[in-house]
């Protein structure tokens, strides 16, 4: 089975990750799978309950195959940063009994399975631990202070079961899309803020940096020292080249090495960072620079997004020029 959101929902998820294991851990007591919430007067009681719904919306097919109060113990066993209630192993088989089982249903040929073969039992406990712990409990995990877990499944419930929900479809569209805007304001200040903290932190690096003897300073305001003098063949802003090196935030923070992966790497100056360009174009074979690299000639305002490197960050790089390529 696809375990994944849709909709609206889905747009909301993409603001967040989620990382799961594979220990199969002991499952506690369930909890009653949903709790009925007399009125959604919070706003997280309104961002639960209009994800509730997608959510169902997007498991409509397979209702009957999910026990709900296994899925909301995975998914608070989730939200509580837990390992998963059901083995990576186990979870595959169980996906794949829900597949056939609902091939079967539907009357389509079931690959390797003879026609007429009765359809295997599905585990509707397994199947609730499965989407809890796999998709829908990793995915919500981000934004587990930001809902309520009852009027989250009071809303899965009620939509399983055809009832009467809380919330009109335009109502929980507009709900989701709300909570997107607002997390995107948010993280857009913070980025800025960032940027901002970033860009200051790195230009007093640099001014003080440039005092210091062997550094150079170019009119791009990249700066280098020689750790290592070439004598070799020294490459164009277009050659291809093969270098060893290390990349670091100001903090010392690796967050890039060939020389952790074990091997060089190969690439055109025209298709790197600027820094990276003008940089490796003063170097001769055979020589080992430093760079300090400003936020502008890196990797600008936007950074690397979900990586390690902020908005206008300036960069350490150590390179080592092995070859200009043909």
């Amino acid at each position: 089975m696809k375990m994944g959101m849709r909709g609206a929902a889905a747009s909301v998820l993409i603001l967040a990750m989620g990382a799961t294991g594979t220990v199969m851990s002991q499952q506690p007591a369930a909890p009653a799978a949903a709790k009925e919430t007399s009125a959604l007067n919070s706003q997280r009681e309104k961002l639960g309950y209009a994800i509730g719904i997608d959510v169902a919306n997007s498991f409509a097919p397979i209702s009957s195959e999910i026990d709900l109060a296994a899925l909301r113990r995975a998914v608070t066993n989730a939200f509580e940063g837990k390992q998963p209630l059901i083995s990576q192993e186990e979870a595959q088989k169980t996906d794949g009994a829900l597949r056939q089982a609902m091939a079967a249903k539907s009357g389509q040929p079931v690959p390797g399975v003879a026609p007429g073969t009765p359809a295997p039992k599905v585990d509707r406990e397994k199947v609730g631990l499965m989407l809890g712990s796999y998709a829908v409990g990793p995915s919500l995990a981000p934004l587990k202070d930001d809902l309520d877990l009852d009027a989250l499944f009071d809303a899965i419930g009620t939509t399983f079961n055809k009832g009467a929900t809380k919330m009109t479809p335009e109502q929980a569209k507009a709900t989701l899309e709300g909570f997107m805007a607002g997390k995107q304001a948010e993280m857009q200040a913070q980025a800025a803020a960032k940027a901002g903290t970033n860009r200051t932190e790195g230009n007093a690096f640099l001014a003080k940096n440039k005092t210091v003897p062997g550094v150079v300073t170019t009119a791009s305001g990249l700066q280098y020292q020689v750790l290592r003098p070439g004598s070799g063949e020294r490459p164009l802003p277009t050659s291809k080249v093969r270098v060893n090196y290390e990349g670091k935030l100001l903090d010392g923070t690796v967050f890039d090495s060939s020389y952790e992966r074990g091997q060089p790497i190969e690439f055109g100056l025209d298709q790197v960072i600027k820094g990276w360009s003008e940089g490796v174009s003063l170097m001769p074979t055979g020589a080992k620079y430093r760079f300090w690299i400003p936020g502008e000639l890196a990797y600008g305002e936007q950074g690397t997004p979900g990586g390690p490197i902020g908005p206008n960050a300036t960069l350490t790089f150590d390179v080592e020029l092995l070859n200009v390529l043909p």
